[in-house]
């Protein structure tokens, strides 16, 4: 266990104090309530966490996150155009949820309601003393969707859940169920502007038994924000998640990815895209666990860095003694564009049981002179060349959505951050 014994840092201050000034204000019933005294407990007692707690060594919270923007009300609560039009939007803005559109077989709760009558307590337990996450969520989560989609429902249209954040301070939940044999694509869109906010948003996916989902976490803030972000699911018999991460903003951002293979036969896939540019910190960090016989995840991270920015990828994969047949495979690969950029990638793989495939690498490389030199040879100017070039690193993970709107979309935010940092 974490102990705080050191003095507190101004935004661990900052944290505990607007606790304190919001309690009365936030929403829920006793239970609720004794849930978000233990988080913030557990935040004054451990404080957040450094270098020295392990899951968090490239992360170091004491560090960088040196202010925490202060609740505004006045914020403005407005959603913004879906990413694909004809989407079905659920739309959570500075912390409230305002406004959901309808789809067949979708059934879209207010977490603020859930939260008032206590159903949703037990899903405020965090997931262990290094969890600083789920604790300032718990503390502070006001607002969110809870979503559940029927049995054999197949989506023709994305269903969005939005969390926009342009100023202040928000901290929202997406809970999901996704019954048997159910197929449909969700974007959650992590926005904000250009004022310094500080949000945070947790998302737990159950999916039933031969169900296909695919889920698209697209973050776009601006430079001043910070974004702390918790994707949790689990996998029934025969189900798939498809799982891209894209990240194209932010000052400080961490996103979390925690998976469970509960079901034979489900399959798990994540594609990452991490765009970093400016001084800007980011941290993708993932735990798999193979649980049962006969599952497999393939995970393969793409990382473009410049300026000063950093970058971070840890990825654990855990094979239970039982799962057998595990097919496991990872891969972070990076282009540094700057001599003052980083990237750390710690992919980790611990298995008990002895028939299985796993395996897991990383690389990092610059742009190839021969590469860049062949298409300036042909008449295409360096910045341009060098555009390209990196358009098709990522590209590939982009195209295997196979979905043409989808992949225009996340094309053109590509172009839009090359267009900025190139």
């Amino acid at each position: 266990m974490n102990v705080h014994t050191q003095t507190r840092t101004p935004a661990e201050t900052a944290l505990i104090d607007a606790f304190a000034e919001c309690v009365g204000e936030l929403p829920g019933n006793a239970d609720v309530a004794i849930a978000r005294d233990t988080a913030i407990e557990a935040l004054k007692i451990q404080g957040l966490p450094s270098r020295r707690i392990e899951s968090w060594h490239y992360t170091d919270l004491r560090t960088l996150l040196r202010s925490v923007a202060p609740f505004d009300s006045a914020a403005g609560s407005k959603p913004i155009a879906p990413l694909i039009s004809g989407s079905t939007v659920a739309a959570v803005s500075n912390g409230v949820a305002v406004s959901a559109g309808h789809a067949e077989g979708v059934t879209l709760e207010k977490l603020s309601e859930k939260l008032a009558d206590g159903t949703f307590v037990q899903a405020l337990a965090t997931r262990g003393t290094d969890d600083a996450i789920g604790e300032i969520n718990a503390a502070y989560v006001t607002d969110g969707w809870a979503v559940d989609i029927a049995d054999g429902v197949e989506l023709e249209a994305p269903l969005e859940l939005q969390n926009v954040q342009n100023s202040g301070q928000g901290h929202v939940r997406f809970p999901v169920r996704v019954g048997k044999q159910a197929k449909a694509t969700i974007i959650e869109r992590q926005y904000g502007g250009e004022e310094e906010a500080f949000s945070s948003s947790i998302s737990h996916l159950t999916v039933a038994d031969g169900a296909e989902i695919i889920w698209i976490i697209l973050r776009q803030y601006g430079d001043t924000s910070v974004n702390f972000g918790q994707f949790n699911a689990t996998l029934g018999k025969d189900a798939k998640l498809t799982l891209y991460i894209v990240n194209a903003g932010g000052k400080l951002v961490r996103q979390e990815v925690h998976l469970l293979a509960k079901g034979e036969g489900s399959d798990f896939q994540l594609r990452g895209i991490n765009l970093l540019g400016g001084e800007s910190h980011t941290d993708v960090t993932m735990t798999v666990g193979h649980l049962v016989e006969n599952t497999t995840s393939t995970e393969i991270v793409r990382n473009v860095v410049t300026g000063r920015a950093r970058g971070v990828f840890q990825g654990m994969i855990r094979v239970n003694r039982i799962a057998q047949k595990t097919d496991a495979r990872m891969a972070c690969n990076t282009l540094l564009l700057s001599d003052d950029a980083e990237f750390d990638a710690k992919p980790e793989l611990e298995i008990f049981a002895d028939d299985v495939a796993c395996g897991h690498g990383a690389t990092v490389a610059e742009i190839d002179p021969a590469h860049l030199f062949y298409l300036m040879a042909r008449g295409i100017p360096e910045k341009t060349a060098r555009g390209l070039l990196v358009k098709a690193f990522v590209a590939e993970i982009i195209e295997e959505l196979e979905n043409e709107p989808l992949v225009e979309a996340l094309e053109g935010i590509l172009e839009e951050w090359l267009a900025a940092h190139g």
